[in-house]
């Protein structure tokens, strides 16, 4: 009974060994080989991807910081948190830039080591023909007309011309190509690299800001004329290179009949610009697609519209506000939304908001433009008053109105004050408290001025990838081997080939190689031998 007992029981297993902490030095060397495993790259490229997306969906300081006080005064909760997790400004945020700079890194990481051993294999000799060649995809034999001799050497001379790289072994010919897939791999990766130090190098040394130009109006470029302005994280003001421009006038034709009406056809704005202060003024026209090009700085054309030329006279009879108020298209007819201020008027101040319409017609909804060339221009304007403003210092947008302290001034019959204006017409505010004249109108141009040092590094990092990435799909390694044998007394040479990637096209270039090593009509093709049959697997009892 106790036997029986000794042999149920189990043996103890054995202790588990200890194995040695890591310590400082191995978690520092498992961290860095965690990081620059391509599995790692590709998350961090997800996330920088992921990043991205707030960026576009929640408006951003560096391109309009208008819309951003107007998200945190709409959103009084979320707008801070927003904030805090730097979602106002994501390329410039902490987090953003820890991804971007850990991708760099493991790209590193991952292209160095390849690298080496990409530089061992171009300096190995292509391998010896495996034992069995039959067993390939790509197999011919023959019994040769010449001499062993010669089939090897006509067979190392032919994979030669077809841009093999060819080894001659005792009795045999090893041949390889296809290695610039591996490069094309390494081209790709290095080119992610290269782009990224170009986009990194113009988000620290580059600007890029915007401005609104009157027709007839200079810009000088300095920060207080923007009207936003985007620095690099280690850009200065003092570089900013001191030349100014003039926009003498700015053309436009719209398509006026067919499925096109009312499409832009040319934009032109002939400007007058100095590189600096006493250099002599050179004439430029500036287009849409063919910036100025000034001291390393681009000068674009992004849009343009209308200006009123108004005057404002407050309640003493006074000039408050003369001058050209800009508007800004709403829709493709450019029906233009704008404001007027008169802080200076007394004894109340004034202000007016409402409609520019280029082409204006009155319909079931009211004014409305039906095509955005100035053909019947026309003002749809209310108006507000009150008390004069105490001067905080707070910078307020141009193009919005603060009604907080204001109060709509009414028709007399109960409903808000609404008035439409013509060129030359003058509307007088109730109760003698001004008046506004629609002097004529002038239109704008928005510019937007760059420096972006990193740009055709990063186009040639695009470049290189693209090319890389063709290299590494439209390029297959492939191995050839000739050999000649003795098989049952006789001389039989072996042509064979292996393609790692996709096999097509293998079996045709076998069969090339295989007329050029002897003549059709002397080629006498030997069968394959037959392979050993499989031992029966032996049930387990």
């Amino acid at each position: 009974m106790s036997d029986v007992k000794d042999r149920v029981e189990a043996p103890t297993p054995p202790d588990q060994p200890e194995l040695p902490k890591l310590g400082l030095i191995g978690w520092l060397r498992w961290t860095w080989r965690q990081l620059t495993s391509m599995k790692t790259a590709l998350v961090l490229l997800f996330l920088l991807a992921l990043g991205a997306v707030p960026g576009s969906l929640i408006p951003q300081t560096a391109i309009d910081p208008v819309k951003v006080s107007n998200f945190l005064e709409q959103h009084p909760k979320l707008g801070p948190f927003y904030d805090k997790l730097g979602l106002f400004d994501v390329y410039k945020s902490a987090w953003f830039s820890a991804i971007y700079l850990l991708l760099f890194i493991s790209l590193i990481g991952c292209v160095v080591p390849r690298l080496q051993v990409y530089l061992k294999a171009m300096r190995a000799r292509p391998p010896k023909p495996p034992r069995n060649l039959n067993r390939l995809a790509g197999y011919q034999s023959f019994e040769p007309a010449g001499t062993d001799g010669d089939v090897l050497e006509l067979a190392a001379r032919e994979l030669r011309r077809r841009r093999f790289r060819v080894e001659l072994y005792d009795g045999a010919v090893a041949a390889e190509r296809g290695y610039l897939r591996e490069a094309g791999n390494l081209l790709f990766h290095f080119s992610l690299i290269l782009a990224l130090i170009g986009a990194a190098w113009g988000a620290l040394l580059g600007y890029r800001g915007t401005v609104l130009v009157v027709v007839g109006n200079e810009f000088s470029n300095s920060i207080a004329q923007y009207d936003d302005f985007s620095p690099g994280r280690i850009f200065t003001p003092d570089e900013l290179p001191p030349f100014s421009l003039k926009v003498n006038s700015f053309t436009v034709k719209f398509q006026t009949d067919g499925p096109q009406r009312g499409a832009a056809r040319e934009f032109s704005a002939p400007i007058t610009y100095q590189e600096t202060l006493d250099s002599p003024a050179k004439s430029y026209d500036l287009q849409v697609n063919h910036p100025l090009k000034v001291d390393g700085t681009s000068v674009h054309l992004l849009g343009h519209g209308y200006a009123p030329k108004v005057t404002v006279r407050d309640g003493k009879g006074d000039v408050a506000f003369s001058g050209p108020a800009p508007f800004l298209p709403q829709d493709g007819n450019f029906s233009s939304f704008g404001v007027i201020k008169a802080p200076d008027a007394r004894p109340e101040q004034l202000g007016f908001e409402g409609f520019f319409l280029p082409t204006a017609v009155i319909d079931q909804r009211g004014p409305v433009s039906v095509f955005p060339d100035a053909l019947n221009p026309v003002m749809a304007m209310t108006a507000y008053y009150g008390r004069p403003a105490v001067e905080t210092g707070k910078p307020q947008s141009v193009y919005q109105l603060d009604k907080s302290k204001l109060t709509q001034f009414g028709d007399g019959k109960g409903d808000k004050l609404r008035f439409q204006l013509a060129p030359g017409q003058t509307f007088k505010l109730p109760d003698n408290r001004g008046s506004i004249t629609f002097d004529s109108y002038d239109r704008w141009v928005k510019l937007q001025i760059s420096h972006t040092p990193g740009l055709h590094l990063a186009l040639a990092g695009i470049l290189l990838a693209i090319l890389g990435l063709m290299g590494s799909l439209f390029i297959h390694p492939r191995r050839t081997w000739v050999r000649v044998r003795t098989q049952d007394g006789r001389t039989v040479v072996e042509v064979a080939g292996l393609d790692r990637g996709p096999e097509r096209g293998l079996g045709d270039e076998i069969l090339a190689i295989t007329a050029a090593l002897q003549p059709a009509d002397a080629l006498k093709p030997v069968e394959k031998p037959a392979e050993p049959p499989a031992e029966p697997k032996q049930e387990k009892s």
